[in-house]
C-alpha cells in the first residue's frame, strides 16, 4: 500500500487549518479558483518554540540533489509540492525563478524541495521520477519540464516521464527508469511525505521560510518579506546557528 493511500484525501491549495509543530502555528491556503490572499505578515502568527522546531527541518546537506543554493545560506525555504498541483506549477513558473535570481544566486537563500504527492499514483510516479532525475544532476531541469504550462494535462505515465527526462537532459535513461522504480526512490519519497504529515502540511504548495509557514502560491512580495524577516532573524546577535 502506498503512503498516500494510507492518508486522508488532501486538496491542492484547498482551505486548510492544520496543526504545525505542537499546534502552535497554522497554515491557511486558498480554495481552487480563488486568488491567493496575501497574509498580513507573510507568515503564521508568532510562535518562537514552533519556529525553532521547524527551523531544524532544513537539511542543509551539501550533496542534496533536490536543493539549490549554499548549504550555509542564512535562509532556507522548504517547499512541499506535487507535480499535478496547478498552484505548484504557478509558483514554479512565476515566482521561483525570481527567488532563484534575486536570493539564491547571491547566497541569501537555499531552496530545498520535498516531494509531497497528494493526487494518487501519477503524482507519486512523478515524484519518484524527479528524484531519479536528480541522481543524474537533472532535478532542476526535470522540475521545470514537469511544471511547464500544459505539462500536467498530459499525465505522468511511465512513457511520459521518460519523455520529460529526455527533455531535461538526463543522460542515461535506462538508469533513470531503474532508479525511478527502485526502493531508494520510494524511501526518499516516504521520508519527504512523513516529514510533511508530521508537521501538519495538508495542501500544496506549502512552504517553510526560515521556519515560518506560508501556504499557497502567494505573490512574490509575500516571499520577499518572509525572506527579509528570516534573514534579519538569522543574522541577529545571539541567533542560533545551523
Amino acid at each position: 500500500m502506498s503512503s498516500s493511500s494510507r492518508k486522508p484525501l488532501l486538496i491542492c491549495a484547498g482551505v486548510a487549518l492544520a496543526s504545525v509543530a505542537f499546534g502552535v502555528v497554522s497554515w491557511q491556503a486558498t480554495a481552487p479558483g480563488d486568488t491567493p490572499a496575501k497574509p498580513s505578515s507573510a507568515s503564521a502568527p508568532e510562535a518562537d518554540a514552533g519556529t525553532s522546531e521547524l527551523l531544524k527541518l532544513a537539511r542543509r546537506e551539501s550533496g542534496d540533489k533536490l536543493a539549490a543554493g549554499r548549504a550555509d545560506a542564512p535562509v532556507v525555504l522548504i517547499e512541499y509540492s506535487d507535480f499535478k498541483c496547478g498552484y505548484c506549477g504557478k509558483f514554479a513558473r512565476d515566482t521561483e525563478p525570481e527567488l532563484m535570481k534575486k536570493y539564491v544566486e547571491d547566497g541569501t537563500l537555499r531552496i530545498e524541495w520535498r516531494n509531497f504527492p497528494i493526487f494518487g499514483a501519477d503524482s507519486e510516479a512523478a515524484a519518484k521520477a524527479a528524484w531519479a532525475a536528480g541522481q543524474q544532476d537533472r532535478f532542476a531541469a526535470f522540475h521545470a519540464a514537469a511544471y511547464a504550462e500544459g505539462s500536467k494535462e498530459k499525465g505522468f505515465g511511465e512513457a511520459r516521464l521518460v519523455e520529460l527526462a529526455g527533455q531535461a537532459g538526463v543522460p542515461d535513461l535506462e538508469r533513470f527508469k531503474k532508479d525511478m522504480a527502485g526502493e531508494a526512490a520510494a524511501e526518499a519519497l516516504r521520508k519527504d511525505q512523513e516529514e510533511g504529515y508530521r508537521i501538519g502540511v495538508s495542501s500544496t504548495p506549502s512552504f517553510l521560510v526560515g521556519g515560518r509557514p506560508i501556504a499557497g502560491a502567494q505573490p512574490l512580495d509575500a516571499f520577499e518579506s518572509a525572506i527579509a524577516d528570516a534573514k534579519a532573524s538569522a543574522e541577529a546577535p545571539g541567533a542560533a546557528k545551523r
